[in-house]
């Protein structure tokens, strides 16, 4: 298949790229800065520089369509750089775009790489500096549920640097607070590895995934998860 991932040069999406390769499906990788072309080009991807988050949803539908897009994955995010503002310009109103213009593209399936809780009961409180990414990756997440999309939303843990392994998945992961949610830890190589093994199974669709490290196999895990599109209970 043909894979477009939107913020193609962060730290999952690297990780995942080689693995789509591996796996028959040709990448091409969003970027903003020409500057990551090479570390693209080095993992077997092809890069694309554009900036989505001052593109209109007809921009990035032609786009799409260019790239003969078949799956899109969502993997950008402002990172908490430019404050509030760049938070929802980029993780809340582009990300909503994407999916617009996926969907006026002629593209079914959607991949969006979340977090563990997401939801718009979140209970993050307004003074915390978490916050903001909260609310907008709840709304996201709200656009790509009421979609004609056929969505799967990863919801990982804490991100951490270490070796694939197996996952733990489950609802009850995504319940507690912040401090909680903090300690519940994933390997980026992880996450990496469960995006490109849902875009093999079907089962996966309209689905929702939280999970963290943990010793069942990606596969087995992902084959097995139950029926539920939310990351909290």
């Amino acid at each position: 298949m043909n894979i477009t991932i939107i913020g193609g040069h962060g730290k999952v999406a690297l990780l995942a790229t080689p693995l789509l390769i591996e796996a028959g499906h040709s990448v091409h990788s969003i970027i903003r800065k020409e500057s990551q072309s090479e570390d693209i080009r080095a993992l077997g991807g092809a890069p694309v520089v554009a900036d989505i988050e001052s593109m209109s949803v007809e921009e990035i539908a032609t786009l799409l369509k260019e790239l003969n897009t078949q799956v899109l994955v969502w993997s950008a995010g402002a990172a908490g750089q430019g404050g509030p503002e760049r938070t929802y310009a980029v993780d809340r109103d582009a990300a909503i775009r994407s999916m617009d213009a996926a969907a006026a593209a002629g593209i079914e399936r959607y991949i969006m790489v979340s977090y563990l809780g997401a939801d718009p009961n979140h209970g993050i409180d307004p003074d915390n500096g978490f916050y903001t990414y909260a609310e907008a990756k709840a709304a996201a997440d709200e656009h790509l549920r009421a979609s004609s999309l056929r969505y799967t939303i990863l919801g990982p843990g804490a991100l951490v640097d270490g070796e694939a392994g197996g996952i733990d998945l489950d609802l009850q992961l995504a319940v507690g607070g912040l401090d909680e949610l903090v300690s519940r830890t994933v390997a980026r190589a992880t996450v990496a590895a469960v995006l490109a093994a849902v875009i093999d199974d079907e089962s996966t669709v309209h689905k929702a995934l939280p999970f963290i490290d943990g010793s069942t196999p990606i596969a087995q895990a992902v084959a097995s998860a139950p029926a539920q599109n939310r990351l909290r209970p």
